[in-house]
């Protein structure tokens, strides 16, 4: 069984069938597409290389505003427009997105989409109409005349991109539907569904395999953000994707700092991290509980931040809501379980923090992973503690599951604790996690205030000593009360249990309370002590216990210091976005900033549909006086020209008015 968190359902729970906003005038596809660059449409088939490619920059360029691709998206989309298949493995930000939207513009046809994010779909088509894509969706959130007005438009050819949700793939009608018209290419979004093993899996995309045996010649692309090399083999086998080429990008995103921080009350930890360095900023907080998830939302609106909760338990419509207003207002937190976060694609989200240990370091990764798509710096901040490894080694004991399964988990939290507790720089322990060697990246916080080392074998060998003795009486304590021993306090509980006549009592002076915590915390990350799991969380001996107690094994541990971790930007997110302005270019992007806001508010979307910061950025240091001047710059596709280019240009200079 797939190990699911606290919030007691998988991340893809009813949420996702959640309604949309409000303000959509209709729902799978607007009546009236905007108009489309003169894209000429080939036969993929009988594409050369170099026409393939040549077709697809040119798309590129006249939809998106780019001139080139990034990485490895030519190859990949040079792939599936030439029809063959591909499993692409690209970390957020990355751009899997263009790898099939390119190649559905290129073929002939319309691409279809699967995707598992039902609530995101219509910001999904908004964001493609915004550039004159014609792209609609089929889910169970629409009307039967919403549906049949999408699947007309399928049957016409006046769709580029149909979205589906794979549970849709198993009615009749939407097979029939796809036969009666063309499609392009099959895109299969978040492939790691497909895992059984993950907390992500989604049994429909286990069917997922008929799209090959139906329309064998329809090129298929898988894509996910983040796999180990066994969720790798698994989608390859159970999508059938023996024949494709695999794509695996670098998972580095360099834009991202990353921080783990000793845990110490977290919550005003958090807050300080907010004021002085996100004020103002678009973020995500992730709890393991929904309580905590209310509790950190309330702290935060208590001191005057705008943050919003979001778990499965809240009501469809509220977390539809708070993901509306997340997506469409500037410096919304969005404080969230696991549930809330993938696929959404919010580019100027500067911050993710963990105030509870992520289950894996593949989920981190996908988490953290929602900061700084827009390549901008951005932050990743952890608070991680003693009570956050008893807890999960806590939850790996009772889970059910076979002792197969519970290595897994247990393999999992293991990778997961040692980035916590490496000396060495946390970007190259994260690569080197999913088979990618690296250099010391000089930006994260073990890089910025290297940690120091310290032999603490004696130091364990006196915490497992009065483990040791505790349980000769047939005792069991947790981490709190074996630390007073060893400091030697005269606590009333020690006293009352007799404790202070232990030959350890005392015996830890040499070390803070603060310290101690640090050897318990690290010794049972080495699995040098147990817990045990009588439901209370004490402590045991472990099965390596025995070869630190008779000095068979060294054991280093990292020493516990005060962080102080020199940050790359200034505060706020408009200080992060205009980082390096000029005071007169600074002045231009609040003025562009704020008639983006105009722009996005008359039309429903996010602002970022409108243009991103980096657009922006980017207009305010060559100030362009004319509509060609605009059009070169990177992310000004020809409709957005058309569309918002007379309406910026006058906001440039001062004059101008939402459009």
């Amino acid at each position: 069984m797939p190990d699911w968190p606290l919030d007691e359902e998988p991340p893809f729970d009813p949420s996702y069938d959640a309604a949309p906003p409000e303000h959509e005038p209709s729902r799978g596809g607007r009546s009236a597409p905007p108009p489309r660059p003169d894209i000429p449409r080939e036969v993929a088939q009988v594409l050369e290389p170099e026409a393939a490619l040549a077709a697809a920059a040119e798309v590129l360029r006249s939809v998106w505003g780019y001139d080139t691709f990034r990485g490895e998206q030519a190859e990949i989309i040079d792939t599936v427009v030439r029809g063959g298949d591909a499993l692409v493995l690209m970390p957020t930000g990355g751009g899997k997105s263009l790898c099939y939207q390119v190649p559905a513009l290129v073929r002939e046809g319309t691409g279809v989409v699967v995707s598992p994010l039902i609530a995101l779909m219509q910001d999904q088509v908004d964001a493609l109409s915004a550039l004159g894509v014609r792209a609609g969706f089929l889910n169970s959130t629409q009307q039967s005349h919403e549906r049949r007005k999408v699947e007309d438009a399928y049957l016409a050819g006046e769709l580029d991109l149909l979205y589906l949700a794979p549970e849709r793939l198993r009615v009749r009608e939407t097979i029939e539907l796809l036969d009666r018209g063309t499609v392009a290419l099959f895109a299969i979004d978040e492939a790691h569904c497909v895992s059984q093993w993950g907390h992500d899996f989604r049994p429909d995309y286990l069917q997922l395999s008929m799209l090959h045996e139906r329309w064998p010649e329809v090129p298929r692309i898988a894509l996910t953000a983040t796999a180990t090399d066994q969720t790798h083999a698994e989608i390859a086998q159970r999508l059938q994707l023996g024949d494709a080429r695999h794509f695996v990008a670098s998972f580095d995103r360099p834009n991202i700092q990353y921080r783990i921080a000793p845990k110490d009350k977290p919550r005003d930890q958090l807050l300080n991290l907010l004021r002085t360095e996100h004020e103002g900023d678009a973020g995500i907080v992730y709890c393991l509980s929904r309580n905590s998830v209310e509790q950190t939302a309330q702290f935060l609106v208590d001191h005057g931040v705008t943050a919003l909760p979001y778990h499965a338990g809240l009501d469809r419509q509220v977390r539809a809501r708070n993901q509306s207003r997340f997506l469409r207002e500037d410096g919304v937190v969005m404080v969230a379980t696991i549930a809330f976060g993938m696929g959404i694609d919010k580019p100027d989200v500067r911050f993710v923090a963990h105030l509870d240990l992520p289950k894996s370091v593949e989920g981190y990764y996908q988490e953290t992973g929602r900061a700084g798509r827009d390549g901008l710096p951005s932050t990743a901040w952890l608070a991680y503690g003693l009570a956050d490894v008893v807890q999960q080694r806590r939850m790996i004991d009772t889970s059910e599951g076979d002792a197969a399964h519970k290595r897994r988990l247990t393999a999992h939290l293991d990778a997961m604790l040692a980035l916590c507790e490496t000396i060495s720089c946390r970007r190259v322990q994260l690569l080197n996690y999913f088979g990618q060697p690296s250099q010391a990246c000089g930006n994260c916080d073990t890089c910025l205030t290297p940690p120091e080392s310290w032999d603490g074998t004696v130091a364990a060998q006196k915490l497992l000593s009065t483990v040791v003795r505790l349980e000769q009486r047939g005792q069991r304590y947790g981490a709190g009360h074996l630390v007073d021993i060893l400091l030697g306090k005269e606590t009333p509980r020690v006293t009352q249990l007799g404790h202070q006549s232990l030959s350890t009592f005392g015996v830890g002076k040499d070390l803070s309370d603060g310290e101690w915590r640090g050897v318990v915390r690290q010794l049972l990350a080495l699995e040098l002590l147990g817990v045990d799991t009588d439901g209370y969380g004490t402590l045991r001996l472990a099965p390596d216990s025995a070869d630190v107690l008779r000095g068979a094994r060294e054991v280093r541990l990292r020493r516990e210091t005060e962080k102080v971790v020199k940050t790359r930007g200034t505060r706020g997110a408009r200080a992060t976005a205009a980082a390096d302005l000029s005071d007169d270019a600074l002045e231009l992007f609040e003025v562009l900033r704020a008639w983006r806001a105009g722009v996005a508010k008359e039309q429903g979307v996010p602002a970022y549909v409108v243009f991103h910061d980096a657009t922006l950025r980017e207009i305010v240091t060559q100030r362009p006086t004319s509509l060609d001047a605009l059009g070169g710059i990177s992310g000004v596709g020809a409709t957005k020209l058309e569309r918002h280019g007379p309406g910026l240009l006058a906001a440039l200079a001062g004059v101008g008015e939402p459009a």
